[in-house]
């Protein structure tokens, strides 16, 4: 595991400096958007510098919490991750109350309303502040092993900037994994010791962060969801996602319906309302993602591909393989090779 950069410390040290709510209030004038519990919740849209009330345009930014300061309910227009580099803080949903420990990682949808407990002075926290446009859904799938497939957890992010992702936050519980840990203080070291291209760098890295974490929780018991919408007890985006990843070789609509204990026309309009996507093109994008591994990196035959994947038919597997890659899979497989 690869330490923090002493000089990235100092200066994360330097910038996590006590804030008063109050001035930051009478200086921004923050629109109140609506209250929880008597309280109000703010908008919170421009990304800001570091002990200053100065706006961050860049696509990607990083701020360090500040210590022992009160930050009240708000809501952002941009995903944010909230990284525990130290100690341990607390961070209050609308409907819930979540514990962050060092190296753990919370992924805070848009308009999702929260806030975080005053921190000590041994805690850092980093919030890296993703806006819309920093990515695109070519960035994702070309994380993937096939140059052109989307795998379904590369629909998260977006389902986490969508306008209409009430309450959506994802918290992994990465258990000091030795790889996530790299990539955040490589993230962290590039931000603040900043080179050529290093927006470049930290954009791919934050995606290779982003696919890492997806790998850990389809892998164990690593992640926690938000919890039943309350207004309409709608089970998280990611924890469906997963699902079809893991059993996409024989899910069905009703047997998906029946585990999640929904009534399989609501759970095909759920994924349809939250991914785009129907069940079905859920089940075949994964499906041709994993037979697309398979052609690059093996020599096994096509039709025995086809069954490995789920499709007894072969004929139907290339059908549905030409319409998603726009080839066939042998000829996907000699561009690989070449």
């Amino acid at each position: 595991m690869q330490p923090m950069d002493a000089e990235v410390l100092r200066i994360l040290r330097k910038n996590n400096k006590s804030q008063d709510w109050g001035k930051i209030n009478k200086k921004l004038h923050p629109k109140i958007v609506k209250y929880v519990d008597g309280k109000p919740v703010y908008q919170f849209f421009d990304t800001l510098n570091d002990n200053s009330f100065e706006k961050n345009g860049q696509l990607i930014s990083i701020r360090t919490q500040p210590v022992n300061s009160f930050v009240p309910y708000h809501v952002h227009n941009y995903v944010e991750m909230m990284v525990v580099l130290s100690g341990r803080c607390v961070i209050k949903t609308q409907s819930e109350s979540i514990t962050l420990i060092q190296d753990e990682i919370m992924i805070i949808g848009c308009k999702t309303i929260h806030k975080i407990k005053p921190i000590n002075d041994e805690t850092i926290v980093v919030e890296i502040a993703l806006k819309r446009t920093a990515f695109s859904l070519r960035d994702l799938t070309f994380l993937t092993h096939s140059r052109d497939a989307q795998s379904v957890s590369s629909t998260v992010f977006f389902l986490l900037s969508n306008d209409d992702s009430y309450g959506a936050f994802n918290v992994f519980h990465t258990q000091h994994d030795v790889n996530v840990v790299n990539k955040v203080n490589n993230i962290i070291r590039e931000y603040y010791r900043p080179d050529n291209y290093s927006n470049q760098v930290i954009k791919f890295k934050i995606l290779e962060l982003f696919i890492r974490l997806v790998r850990l929780a389809s892998k164990g018991p690593i992640l926690q969801t938000q919890k039943e919408d309350h207004k309409n007890n709608e089970v998280d985006a990611l924890t469906l996602l997963l699902y079809i990843e893991k059993n996409y070789k024989t899910v069905t609509l009703k047997s998906m319906a029946k585990h999640f204990k929904f009534h399989p026309n609501y759970l095909s309009s759920i994924l349809k309302r939250k991914t785009g996507y129907t069940f079905i093109k859920l089940v075949h994008l994964q499906r041709i993602n994993v037979a697309a591994e398979y052609l690059s990196l093996t020599d096994i035959s096509i039709e025995s591909i086809s069954l490995a994947v789920g499709y007894e038919d072969p004929s139907c597997f290339y059908k549905i393989f030409r319409n998603h890659m726009g080839c066939s899979p042998r000829e996907y497989r000699q561009r690989q090779a070449a």
